[in-house]
């Protein structure tokens, strides 16, 4: 399976609490719910194609638990991101979630390299991760994702976590495909391509 990774981030790379107030708080985070004024029927159109590609999910645990307080209950036959998310395979990567009550899911205990490559080894379309900002670094210094899908919201939230931190590792990317949806949302998916290259403008 591909390994991909969908991210809601604001202008200035937060990726906390993008679907409302109360949806992660924590360390005092108040300014949850940033992408809902912004999320057209374009982005939720680009939303259901992602999700058609699904065949598992990957998860940290932040997100996971967020997850697992709403979908299990959202069984609308019509929400393919409900019915996906409940019917397919979740692995959790945690070191601390023992006894998840949530259907079908498996926390990846041990080496989670090891665990994360087994999986992709396997057969079926996309391995997704969907928000899980620290699992989306650990993947991307291990060399373990292949596709990144950025939908970056007209909106600097100015506080909370985000994605890419000042020491992150240096990762090439490629742009496979990019657009703007008519509230301003940009969607961009890239393939990873290691390390990057670095050079010098003549006369900077």
């Amino acid at each position: 399976m591909k390994l991909t990774s969908t991210m809601f981030l604001s202008v200035d790379g937060v990726y906390q609490g993008p679907g409302g107030p109360t949806e992660d708080t924590s360390g005092g985070f108040e300014r949850g719910g940033w992408l809902v004024p912004h999320f057209d029927e374009a982005t939720g159109a680009f939303m259901n194609d992602v999700f058609g590609r699904v065949d598992a999910f990957l998860l940290g645990r932040r997100t996971y638990d967020i997850f697992a307080a709403y979908w299990p209950t959202a069984a609308d036959p019509g929400d393919p991101t409900a019915n996906k998310l409940n019917a397919l395979p979740k692995y959790v990567a945690s070191t601390t979630l023992r006894d998840p009550t949530w259907e079908h899911t498996t926390v990846l205990g041990g080496d989670v390299v090891d665990a994360v490559r087994e999986l992709k080894g396997r057969p079926g379309n996309e391995l997704q991760v969907h928000g899980s900002g620290m699992l989306v670094r650990y993947l991307l210094e291990n060399n373990l994702l292949d596709e990144l899908n950025l939908l970056v919201f007209p909106v600097i939230v100015g506080a909370g976590r985000k994605l890419f931190l000042e020491s992150a590792l240096s990762t090439g990317l490629v742009l496979e495909s990019s657009r703007t949806t008519p509230s301003g949302v940009l969607i961009a998916t890239y393939r990873t391509a290691g390390r990057p290259e670095f050079g010098e403008i003549p006369g900077a």
